[in-house]
């Protein structure tokens, strides 16, 4: 993944830039939009390229209190070799696990392209103190993920302390080391697009290299038009700054025709540079499945049932 942010982490009590006020969302026209590109119609071979593209930048995903090491190494085989016996299916981008799991993933995953994401910073909540927050950051890097996925405090954005969750962001972009920061915004308890999108530029200017609409814990998660209010403030940031932020749509994304709509999303909105798992990614639990069915039909013309996918 590159970094997008050049030399060095950000100060603690500063953010990289001086962050204007952000403007405000137009919510009629996020939503006209985000409906209208939903409608684009996609040909036989556009579709197959992007349904393997979709699979590249997969997070495959499990965050339950059952995880075991059986069933992380079982997803870990099957991010590695989605379709095994397929060699035409690439690996997915990353495995993501609660931290005293990466061991067992790093483990797993030892000579593959595909990355160790880790949740950390009191994952879903981020109610901890920050000591304990950066504690589980630093502890998930050491047992060797390449990338974080933190959670922003919500009850302290939504009171107006964007200084105190600036900073946060910043200390845990410092206690990544050279792993990569996803900036989970939680938009379903943000309670309007304004606020995403101004959490979306408190994140960038604060250190992020992604930023990720939700923990997959509340409802509603990933949305078109969040989505795209996300992708405008990338947008706007690497106009401002010339640097390329990632975007991650994670939580409720179940079928082929949702990833491929958000692909074409992001081909609109910010072009072809972003159509790589460096700077984009699809948040999945059950979404892996549905996208092989649909490659499968396109070259055979007929579903298989799903009793031919491995289950995770």
């Amino acid at each position: 993944m590159q970094s997008t942010h050049g030399g060095g982490s950000p100060a603690l009590s500063g953010m990289l830039a001086p962050l204007e006020p952000s403007p405000p969302v137009d919510r009629i026209a996020a939503e006209e939009r985000a409906q209208s590109l939903a409608k684009r119609s996609i040909k036989k071979s556009a579709k197959v390229a992007g349904l393997r593209l979709a699979i590249q930048m997969m997070d495959l995903t499990t965050l339950e209190g059952s995880d075991s090491r059986g069933k992380v190494s079982a997803l870990c085989m099957k991010a590695r070799s989605p379709s095994p016996g397929d060699h035409g299916i690439p690996s997915c981008a990353a495995v993501c696990v609660y931290p005293n799991l990466v061991p067992i993933a790093k483990e797993a995953l030892a000579g593959s392209s595909v990355k160790v994401a880790s949740v950390a910073t009191a994952f879903p909540s981020g109610l901890s103190a920050l000591s304990v927050r950066l504690d589980d950051t630093r502890r998930a890097v050491d047992a060797g993920a390449d990338e974080i996925d933190m959670v922003i405090d919500r009850g302290a954005f939504l009171s107006g302390e964007h200084a105190r969750v600036a900073d946060e962001i910043a200390a845990v972009k410092e206690a990544c080391g050279d792993a990569h920061l996803k900036v989970i915004l939680e938009t379903g308890e943000l309670g309007s697009y304004d606020n995403v999108r101004r959490a979306s530029d408190l994140a960038m200017y604060s250190g992020a290299d992604f930023i990720k609409t939700s923990t997959g814990k509340i409802q509603p998660a990933a949305t078109p038009p969040v989505t795209l209010v996300m992708l405008e403030a990338i947008r706007d940031f690497y106009f401002a700054t010339g640097r390329r932020i990632g975007m991650k749509p994670a939580g409720g994304i179940r079928t082929a025709k949702q990833a491929l709509h958000y692909l074409v999303l992001v081909k609109e909105t910010l072009g072809d540079a972003w159509l790589h798992p460096d700077l984009f990614r699809l948040g999945a639990s059950t979404l892996l499945n549905d996208v092989l069915m649909q490659l499968k039909k396109e070259e055979s013309g007929a579903y298989q049932g799903d009793e031919y996918f491995t289950k995770d």
